[in-house]
């Protein structure tokens, strides 16, 4: 029914695999891993290389001589039967490299290479040493042959396939399929969701659809297995390789064993797995197909043409990890979170715009040009006109404004559903990932700890075996070191906040004399702005904290990894977070609080006069702070990410090209190239949650003052996405796939920024902005009072009643200012606390109580409805765990079916051959 000149589209019930063995040639029967289509004989067009070739939808035509051509929409680079070219196999083309150790021939400690590489054979592993084309380096390649994968996949109990998954529907009710009808019709209005890959884009990656058991060499017929060079995944073999490494001793002795002691000690240079082949190639992906999956994840998602798709999770996950895929899953979730504040902030922004013509306040500032302002510094500032701060009233309505409130409110709520849905999607991964019931094994003891107290031993409770101990009192005598040198640096930190202040304090009036009337004129401005730039600099000086942190989480010698990486992480959030938000504190809280009056100003070291804030109130300096510090950290942050790797990587190639070609690179085999590139951080993915916890930080922490916050946040984050996994593809060295069901210690810091986001969200309102201050004024002392309502004619008065009066004649050495005190000639006590302050003192501590407790209880309540299992999933997870073991009864029964059956047969067999 075919016909030459139209062609037939078809997709496959099942995905199935073709081994070539010869380019351009018909496969025979024996080369179909699933039944043969059409029994027709096929060709592959375009040929592929050599090897497996993964074919999920096809096009066939009929070409000559009754010859079916098929056209694969999606085809891989094959992961068998390569050549020696493509550096991805041994010299003889079949054994696939799944580790890479380098060494040079002048290093040092070549006895222990010898013991380790004699013992790394004596596990079964195979090897195969190559020396590089340009120096003294060589190449130790590592192949896990079938046996070795299977027995220590048993050993790790890593869960592979080993049945299709069946899905249940549920039962649906009658006004929910209604209502899904509707709303598909009106989906296909719109466009067929341009976010989402094809299907026919990714490939089906069949651990992803189906059953999974921990491996077991006794039950091996139950697991699909359809080729064995392929049943574990390049991820999954490197990983068992590496266990293995860890674990081959390289001299006698129990301690005398590991990959990472001999890296420590210069013994092997580096120790990487490879990358699947090149992630650039001649043909297009849309015609050709992928040639393997670092070029499908170039194109599908590190390639910057895809910043507004989905992430292919999955995909990153088999090819980096489930620790990488989780950390690029919360990235990805976060940054769609941020959607909703971004458009709320936007919003109240907008509103604080459309309303500034109507603000009472602002009016009343602009039209004061008969009301004289006390000059902000002692000896070069001049008096100023109310009106002069017009621009500025302005400017803070945009941020402080009847929205403000609510806004605070939301980012709180926001924060709280952020994290609980991310429970919800941390376990839907999970469950994809089957990390459910994954656990850690027990991990073995540091190298330093074991040595520092291997002459005091005690049995361990769980294994039973002697292990080194560290008694209670040097635990925590060591503890109270390491806090009293985190209070020493955070202190340290607040010196240099100190310094700020007095540079602040010295340089008003300095740009107050200055020569140019834009700066003399907006002296308090330019002073702000340079002192922000400054604090940034110091900022990025300080960061050498590093150092520092490790010093201190070295000096209290955690027992393993996980908790050196635990404290070291807690450290320097801690060092990170108060370095950059001690002077946003600062300005949110203190400046302009304690200045005094004039006539009795308090001053610095007895000389200079704290700084108040601008009459239009402190917010606008708060907006700078963090406007330009959040910009400035993203940028430099993004630079460094991408930057610094991109010129290292280069000026590699530039050598290369200097001593060996132009071509060089291009011959050179791919360990030599991944070789070439850098290696990833030694602190693994910290660097990258730093950067977006600090991030989220500044996100809630002050968001009350600057709305804009979260839409800065996404658009750095979209950009941050398509930054790391170009990173992570193109000037990475692969790093080693790991196992982790969360993020770790990251997620109770995120919890307790969220806590802290509530609080110091409320004082800013309270304190910081002048939203407390017009809320009394508009129910007890303006026009409207005793009304129960307030509006902006209820406003009409207010800038005059926040002012006080000051007698010139007063002055210390020698108009109106912004406080709540008596008049001069006021019958009481001159300049003395108006009853007003008090009932604004007053409104502003009951706000923060207010605000804080009806915040906490709408994130408890959020938290409690909210679980963290979906129902689906609950309901998946039960389904799934009663059919595997009905589908392990019937496996079993078939397996003894067929013994009996072949016993039948034997027994026949031999009573026929009797005489």
């Amino acid at each position: 029914s075919l016909s030459r000149s139209h062609g037939l589209f078809f997709s496959l019930t099942q995905s199935f695999s073709l081994s070539i063995s010869q380019v351009g040639r018909a496969p025979t029967d024996a080369e179909f891993c699933g039944p043969r289509p059409l029994g027709l004989r096929l060709r592959i067009s375009p040929s592929p290389p050599t090897g497996l070739l993964m074919v999920k939808y096809i096009k066939v035509t009929l070409g000559q001589n009754n010859l079916i051509v098929v056209t694969p929409s999606l085809c891989f680079s094959p992961q068998v039967g390569r050549s020696r070219s493509s550096g991805l196999c041994f010299s003889d083309g079949k054994c696939h490299i799944d580790y890479i150790l380098v060494y040079r021939k002048s290093g040092p400690q070549s006895e222990k290479r010898e013991i380790f590489e004699r013992n790394i054979r004596a596990e079964g592993l195979q090897m195969e040493k190559e020396a590089s084309t340009t120096d003294d380096v060589i190449f130790l390649k590592l192949h896990a042959p079938w046996e070795v994968l299977c027995r220590y996949a048993e050993l790790m109990n890593i869960r592979m396939p080993f049945r299709r998954k069946i899905y249940y529907m549920h039962r649906r009710y009658k006004f929910m399929s209604r209502m899904e009808k509707r709303i598909n019709r009106f989906r296909g209005w719109l466009p067929r969701k341009p976010m989402k890959f094809d299907n026919n884009t990714l490939p089906d990656l069949e651990e992803n659809e189906s059953f999974t058991a921990p491996f077991s060499r006794s039950r091996i017929h139950h697991f699909t297995i359809h080729n064995k060079d392929t049943f574990f995944n390049n991820a999954t073999r490197s990983r068992i390789v590496h266990h293995i490494l860890q674990r081959v001793k390289y001299e006698e002795g129990k301690d005398k064993m590991g990959l990472n002691r001999l890296l420590s000690n210069s013994s092997y240079e580096a120790a990487f797995p490879l990358h699947e082949g090149s992630y650039r190639s001649k043909n297009s992906i849309r015609t050709h197909g992928a040639e393997n999956h670092r070029h499908l994840l170039y194109e599908c998602w590190a390639w910057w043409g895809v910043w507004y798709k989905y992430q292919p999770l999955d995909l990153i996950r088999r090819y980096f990890g489930e620790k990488i895929g989780l950390y690029f899953a919360w990235l990805g979730w976060y940054t769609g979170m941020l959607f909703p504040a971004a458009l709320v902030g936007l919003m109240v922004f907008l509103y604080g715009w459309f309303t500034l013509d109507h603000c009472q306040v602002s009016k009343e500032i602009c039209q004061a040009t008969d009301i004289i302002m006390c000059p902000i510094c002692d000896e070069y500032c001049p008096y100023l006109r109310l009106s002069d701060s017009c621009i500025y009233a302005k400017v803070t309505h945009l941020f402080d404004n009847g929205a403000t409130v609510f806004f605070a409110v939301f980012m709180a709520v926001w924060a709280t559903v952020f994290l609980e849905f991310w429970k919800r999607r941390r376990a839907v991964l999970a469950y994809d990932w089957d990390l459910i019931d994954w656990e850690e094994e027990e991990e073995e003891i540091r190298p330093q700890f074991e040595a520092k107290y291997s002459k005091k031993e005690r049995m361990n409770p769980i294994s039973g075996k002697p292990e080194p101990y560290q008694a209670f009192t040097d635990k925590y005598s060591r503890l109270i070191v390491s806090a009293s040198g985190i209070f020493f640096m955070i202190l340290v930190v607040i010196a240099a906040v100190f310094g700020i202040v007095i540079y602040r304090v010295i340089t008003v009036s300095t740009f107050a004399a200055f020569g140019w009337a834009l700066i003399r004129n907006n002296s308090q401005v330019a002073t702000t702005g340079t002192a922000v730039c400054i604090n940034f600099c110091i900022i990025m000086l300080l960061n050498l904290y590093e150092k520092v942190a490790l010093l201190l989480t070295n000096l209290e010698q955690p027992r393993t990894e996980s908790e050196w990486e635990n404290s070291f992480t807690l450290k320097m959030f801690l060092f990170q977070f108060v370095n950059l938000n001690s002077s946003t504190f600062y300005i949110a809280f203190f400046l302009g609080r304690f200045t005094g009056r004039p006539g009795a100003y308090i001053r610095l070291i007895n000389r200079w006069k704290l700084e108040e804030c601008h009459p239009s109130g402190c917010l606008i300096d708060l907006c700078m702070q963090m406007g330009i510090i959040m910009v400035l950290k993203q940028t430099w942050n993004n630079f460094m990410e991408l930057g610094y790797p991109l010129i290292q990587n280069w000026w590699t190639r530039r050598r290369l090209r200097q001593e060996h070609g132009p071509n060089a690179k291009a011959s050179f085999p791919q360990w030599e190239r991944d070789y070439n590139l850098q290696p990833m951080n030694a602190y693994g993915l910290f660097d990258e949650y730093l950067e977006m916890i600090l991030q989220f930080g500044f996100t809630t922490i002050f968001v009350a003052a600057f709305p804009l916050a979260p839409l800065l946040a996404l658009l750095n984050n979209i950009i941050e996405i398509r930054l790391d996994a170009y990173k992570f593809v193109t000037q990475w060295r692969r790093p080693l796939p790991s196992q982790a069901k969360d993020i770790g210690i990251w997620y109770g810091i995120l919890e307790g920024i969220g806590i802290l986001s509530v609080i110091t969200n409320a004082f800013v309102i309270a304190v910081t902005s002048d939203f407390i201050p017009r809320l009394v004024y508009a129910y007890k002392y303006g026009p409207c009072a005793g009304q129960g309502r307030a509006g902006e004619r209820c406003m009409m008065g207010y800038v005059n009643a926040s002012l006080s009066m000051f007698r010139v004649s007063d002055f210390e050495n020698t108009s109106v200012y912004r406080d709540y005190r008596e008049r001069p000639d006021s019958p009481g006590e001159p300049y003395s606390y108006t009853l007003q302050f008090w009932h604004v003192l007053a409104a502003r501590l009951a706000f923060i109580i207010v605000f804080e407790h009806m915040v906490f209880t709408i994130k408890n309540l959020i938290a409690y409805l909210i679980p963290d299992l979906p129902k689906d999933l609950r309901d998946r997870m039960r389904r799934e765990k009663y059919l595997i073991q009905e589908m392990m009864y019937e496996a079993e029964l078939e397996r003894l079916q067929k013994e009996k059956n072949e016993k039948k047969k034997n027994y026949r067999a031999h009573h026929n051959a009797l005489p």
